[in-house]
């Protein structure tokens, strides 16, 4: 027996995730390391104090496996208060991050030789896991600067095979927000053909722009076809928390239900403890951190623009994006990345290495700004000298 031929075809051809690859450098070279997007900075320290009183004074065994009653109904709270949307806890899944929501949502509603609309450059977990679910991804290439969701391109790639679309927004890796037309035209598409959306939004409290996110699951005829996915990671800033959850209504609602049960089943109970208190937080808690990732993103920028890098717009989450070639640069991205992280000392994410299946731009590079000041600082100083070393 070859043992390498019982390997399933995703998995024997994957390659490495570009995330875990630049980490792995970031450490081998001792580099500042801007390419995963994690905070370096200290959580709301009401969320660390309720972990640590849970793990003493509450269940340390399993809970039921939708998750805590009381974290369930702290998301139904946070998502009317924050959002004005009508959650009931029969809606919502605890899950062991999004990426687990994201695989309970795909293998629920994805069957062999069913279309998924991807639009791109995207999570890079996305296209795996629908192959993996025997569906065909079809990508949509999203453009630099603005990323603007093509409405056109949108109806032309669904055709009587399309069952899913896949859509993120606010969008990483561009930090760019979808405009209430982009966002009712996905909805309108999704209606006409009967298309089941998984929105992922786990970005729709880190934004910087001061207008409240409006969820697809909102839109007129939605409500009924969308699994709106949230992280409780991206919120508070606690990726290692990996604390996420889904809502979706009725017969969806149930399906991912039952995808989930045999993914993880449940998620560690005493941290479902401190999210349900750090979604009841006063908004100004949240308001803070706010300012503190605008400080930092602020920051960045000023730095990398003074350095003679062109940083594209950007209105929420952790990451900026240079434009290489704007900035005089002629390096592919991904060679960039590459030398940057072993020259310069500093890891960042090629773009190029979020797209698939659709033409991608070589040319954008991703900087994570979630770092205190001084790391900050020193990043701009070491990629000032790279640039300037490129460029004699």
């Amino acid at each position: 027996m070859k043992t390498a031929d019982r390997i399933h075809p995703v998995y024997a051809e994957m390659e490495r995730t570009v995330f875990d690859r630049m980490s792995a450098l970031a450490r081998e070279h001792g580099a500042i390391n801007l390419g995963q997007g994690f905070p370096d900075g200290t959580p709301p320290p009401a969320l660390l104090e309720a972990a640590s009183r849970a793990l003493f004074e509450r269940s340390n065994q399993y809970p039921p496996g939708a998750g805590l009653i009381e974290l369930r109904e702290a998301i139904c709270g946070y998502y009317g208060r924050r959002q004005g949307l009508p959650v009931t806890v029969e809606q919502v899944t605890v899950t062991s991050g999004a990426t687990e929501a994201l695989a309970a949502a795909i293998f629920a509603f994805v069957q062999p030789g069913d279309e998924v609309i991807l639009f791109q450059p995207a999570y890079d977990a996305y296209a795996p896991l629908v192959r993996r679910a025997g569906g065909v991804p079809v990508s949509i290439p999203l453009l630099p600067p603005e990323f603007r969701y093509p409405a056109e391109a949108l109806e032309a790639a669904i055709t009587p095979r399309t069952r899913v679309l896949m859509f993120n927004d606010p969008l990483n890796p561009a930090g760019t927000v979808a405009s209430h037309e982009e966002l009712a035209a996905i909805a309108r598409a999704c209606t006409a053909h009967d298309l089941i959306a998984i929105s992922d939004e786990v970005w729709e409290d880190v934004r910087f722009d001061g207008v409240p996110h409006r969820s697809l699951m909102a839109f007129p005829g939605m409500a009924d076809r969308t699994v709106k996915i949230g992280s409780a990671g991206k919120i508070f800033g606690l990726t290692g928390w990996k604390i996420g959850w889904m809502i979706a209504a009725d017969v969806l609602g149930t399906a991912i239900s039952r995808a989930h049960q045999f993914l993880t089943y449940a998620t560690a109970v005493p941290l479902q403890w401190a999210v349900a208190e750090g979604l009841s937080l006063p908004d100004a808690v949240l308001a803070g951190q706010r300012a503190q990732w605008a400080e930092s993103r602020e920051q960045l920028k000023a730095g990398l623009a003074q350095a003679g890098f062109v940083v594209l717009p950007n209105a929420a989450t952790w990451f900026l994006n240079v434009d290489l070639s704007a900035s005089g640069i002629g390096l592919a991205d991904r060679t960039f990345s590459e030398r940057a992280v072993v020259e310069a000392g500093v890891a960042t994410v090629p773009v190029s290495a979020l797209y698939q299946g659709a033409q991608a731009p070589g040319h954008l590079v991703r900087f994570c700004f979630t770092k205190p000041a001084k790391v900050l600082d020193e990043a701009v100083q070491r990629l000032a000298r790279f640039r300037h070393a490129l460029a004699g």
